[in-house]
Formats: structure tokens, C-alpha cells, sequence
């Protein structure tokens, strides 16, 4: 049997720039590439250097968020020998996140001064993206040239094209579930993870490991919580902005939308989206009949033709009552197109501003969940603070598993050993309590497997 070692190339056990090296025998891996969304420059990038030039076999990316993609261009180039595989949603997705990415570095050079970026370029973007070797689900595939490692993706249920990954070889079975979600959404279906019995290591996400979902929440109330806030909102005459992240969470609450307008659930009033979220939902129309989908036959763009504008210039989106507005991004980040709009929006007292996914608490976002009616809120540290007088909301359509239902999973693989990654250190925690032989690596420490 293959010696086998695990890596955390993250710089800290969290949420951020996750990265990991597996090693079965000669063979080198990496799974996934993520940017730091809260740091900047060196500090936002996993440990590479720790993996000497040219010495990975073969790079796998389980989805498109920036936390999982976003340094994939600094470690083709620094391995250039190194296979890359996605799947063909994740390789539409990350291309166009990239390519955006090198425009807001671009901007984040003139505006905070950091030198190092843009971190790579468009024309690089361009020359390395031909490597990338996109996969089906459920089909496997080898992951060196002598075929000597294979792997398999499995639909993880969290956005277009996410993966979970089985990777057999040297007598090892080991799954790393990326980011992963068990029921339907209101547009993906929820995961299709194979039977995995007799596994050596479960490598697994811990995102909501210290969040416990609510007693007798069901997402039907949710959904319509959501849906008769929007209707109240409209009713006395104001509008509702929902932040969205620009993959995923805009195409899920589009088709909420959508579906409650041909119900007469909601009134058929103008919707925009703004932002990345555009770009990114044409790439969802694309794959809409190769992926599995609740109504495979149904195209945002064409079906729900929404109003897309951004933040400035000939497409600026106007502020008007009667209308949903679904803007990038989620956290309504400085400079962003949800940002730049709730400086007119949310100090009306009849607007609603209805917050669907996560916001760090650092973040604009979270700052204005922390706030009370009348509080003046800091949107950008370079303009004033503007009264909040909206309603707020916040609901709950996360695309991670709740962890009872993570943990359930885990239980029922039977794994000899358990890694816990992706989660902040109180979240890996809960989960390392309730489960034998499980372990939070230490950053930059091999784990044998």
C-alpha cells in the first residue's frame, strides 16, 4: 500500500484561501486554489510557495468561488507540468471570475496601493486556461499520465458545477467533499454523492459547524418569508434591494422570482440584476439542459428577462419604487454594484434591503445586520455615512450543508479517518467533538493517510 500524507496549504485552519496537497505515493495533487477574500496581496494567497516549481502531477478545482479558483492562475504558472481538471461548468465559471478578478486587482492597485497586483493578467489568463481539462460528473478519469491515481467527480449541489472528487490509487480511497449541499435548491438539485463505503480519509467542509440551523426550519417557510416580505415591501410602495454573490446566490433568487410571479405570489413588477451576476448568468443559461436542474428548461435571461445595468455609465441602474433589484455583490462590498446603489436606497423608509446569503461581519453587509432603524452606516470609507431607515431581513438559503446533516454524512461513510477543513476554528471544533479519529490539520504540517 501507497504511503499517502495531507497538507493544509492554507496559511490558517479557515474560510478563505483553501488549498491542499495529497500525496499517494510519487503522485502529487492539489485540490483547489482559493484567494483569501479578506486579505490582500501575499497575505490572500495559500502557501505555494512550500510546493516546489514544477513538482504537482495534477491540480483539481471543485468549484468556481473565489475562495476555491482564485490563485489557480499563480499555481499553473509556477507548475506548468500539472494537469488541471473541473468540471466543465467550474471551467465556464472560472474563467470569466478570473478574468474579473484582474479588474478588480487593477482598480485595487490605484485605489489601496498594493503593488504586487494585478496578481496575473488577462493575456495570462488566456495562455493557461487551454490546460484546463474539464470532466463529467461520474465518469472516471486518470489524474497522471501513467494512470496510476484516477478520480471521479460527484455532483456537490452547491452552485453550477460544483464537485465532490473520489480519488482512488495506491490501494486509497479518499473523498474530499468541496463545498457541498444535500437538498434542492429553488434552481440546482442537491447533491448526488456515490455510496462511500471502505474509505481511508473523508476530507470534508465545516462551514456551519457553529451555526446550528433554527427548531423546525423548513425552506418552503423560508422561501415564502422571503417572497411576503417582497410583497409587503411593494405594497407600500417601496422597492427591495437583495445583495446576491455573483455565482449561485443570483440565480437561485431569480428563480424564486420567477416562479412566485407565474403563481400570482408576486406581482409582475421590473426585476434588475447588476454586476458580475450578468456574466455569470448567461453562463448558467448555457449549461441549463446539461446540468441537473429543477426546470431544465428554463433560461433566466430569455424566460425572466430581467434589467441588467451596473454601478456608472450608460447602463446605470435607476432607483425606483415598485422594483426587486438583485445586485453584486452579497456582502455589498466597497465599489461593488450593491454598494454603490443602497447610497440612495436604504435610508427610505419604505424600501426593504433583504439579505439571502452571508455577510462578514466586517463587511458593509454585516455591519448594516448589526444596526439598528437610524443608525448611520459607513458603505465606503471614502464617502459619508449615509441613515439606515429600511427594513432589514435576513433569511436563510445557504448553500452549505447544516451541519446535522454534515455530520449524519460523515457518520454514515464509515471513514477510517476524518480531516476537517473549510470552517473557522470554532465550527472545525464541533465537528472534531462529535466524531472518532477526526483531525484539524495544522497549516503546513503533512498528515499521514
Amino acid at each position: 500500500m501507497a504511503d499517502a500524507r495531507f497538507t493544509l496549504l492554507n496559511r490558517t485552519n479557515e474560510i478563505g484561501a483553501n488549498s491542499y496537497l495529497l500525496e499517494i505515493g510519487e503522485i502529487r495533487i492539489v485540490l483547489d486554489a482559493g484567494m483569501h477574500p479578506k486579505k490582500r496581496g501575499p497575505d490572500s494567497i495559500p502557501r505555494f510557495e512550500d510546493l516546489p516549481p514544477d513538482s504537482v502531477d495534477a491540480i483539481i478545482v471543485t468549484h468556481s468561488h473565489l475562495d476555491h479558483v482564485g490563485t489557480l492562475p499563480l499555481l499553473m504558472r509556477d507548475q506548468p507540468s500539472a494537469r488541471v481538471f473541473m468540471t466543465p461548468g467550474t471551467a465556464a465559471l472560472a474563467e470569466a471570475l478570473l478574468h474579473n478578478s484582474v479588474n478588480v486587482m487593477k482598480s485595487q492597485r490605484l485605489e489601496l496601493g498594493i503593488e504586487e497586483y494585478p496578481l496575473f493578467t488577462h493575456r495570462g489568463l488566456d495562455e493557461l486556461f487551454p490546460r484546463v481539462e474539464p470532466r463529467d460528473y461520474e465518469k472516471p478519469f486518470d489524474l497522471d499520465r501513467n494512470g496510476s491515481v484516477r478520480a471521479t467527480f460527484y455532483d456537490a449541489g452547491h452552485i453550477l458545477g460544483s464537485a465532490g472528487v473520489l480519488i482512488e490509487g495506491g490501494e486509497k480511497r479518499i473523498f474530499y467533499s468541496g463545498d457541498v449541499h444535500f437538498d434542492d435548491h429553488a434552481l440546482i438539485r442537491g447533491s448526488r454523492f456515490p455510496e462511500l463505503k471502505d474509505l481511508d480519509t473523508l476530507i470534508v467542509e465545516t462551514t456551519r459547524g457553529d451555526s446550528p440551523r433554527k427548531d423546525g426550519y423548513r425552506r418552503e417557510e423560508e422561501e415564502e418569508r422571503f417572497i411576503g416580505d417582497i410583497r409587503a415591501c411593494l405594497a407600500r410602495g417601496g422597492s427591495a434591494l437583495v445583495p446576491v454573490f455573483a455565482i449561485g446566490k443570483t440565480q437561485e433568487v431569480l428563480a424564486m422570482i420567477h416562479e412566485c410571479k407565474g403563481a400570482g405570489r408576486l406581482p409582475d413588477v421590473p426585476v434588475y440584476i447588476g454586476g458580475l451576476s450578468t456574466k455569470m448568468t448567461i453562463i448558467y443559461d448555457k449549461f441549463s439542459e446539461s446540468t441537473r436542474r429543477m426546470t431544465p428548461d428554463f433560461k433566466i435571461l430569455r424566460d425572466m428577462n430581467p434589467i441588467t445595468g451596473n454601478r456608472r455609465g450608460k447602463r446605470k441602474i435607476p432607483n425606483d419604487p415598485g422594483c426587486i433589484y438583485a445586485l453584486s455583490s452579497g456582502m455589498m462590498t466597497a465599489k461593488t454594484t450593491s454598494n454603490g446603489f443602497a447610497r440612495g436606497f436604504i435610508h427610505h423608509s419604505k424600501n426593504s434591503l433583504l439579505f439571502v446569503g452571508y455577510a462578514d461581519p466586517d463587511s458593509p453587509g454585516g455591519k448594516i445586520r448589526a444596526s439598528q432603524t437610524g443608525d448611520m452606516i459607513l458603505l465606503d470609507e471614502e464617502l459619508p455615512e449615509v441613515a439606515l431607515n429600511c427594513e432589514v431581513q435576513v433569511y436563510d438559503f445557504s448553500g452549505h450543508a447544516p451541519r446535522d446533516q454534515l455530520l449524519e454524512f460523515m457518520l454514515k461513510t464509515g471513514t477510517k479517518q476524518t480531516i476537517l477543513v473549510h470552517g473557522d476554528p470554532a465550527a472545525s471544533q464541533w465537528f472534531a467533538d462529535q466524531l472518532q479519529d477526526a483531525v484539524i490539520p495544522p497549516s503546513g504540517t503533512a498528515i499521514r493517510m
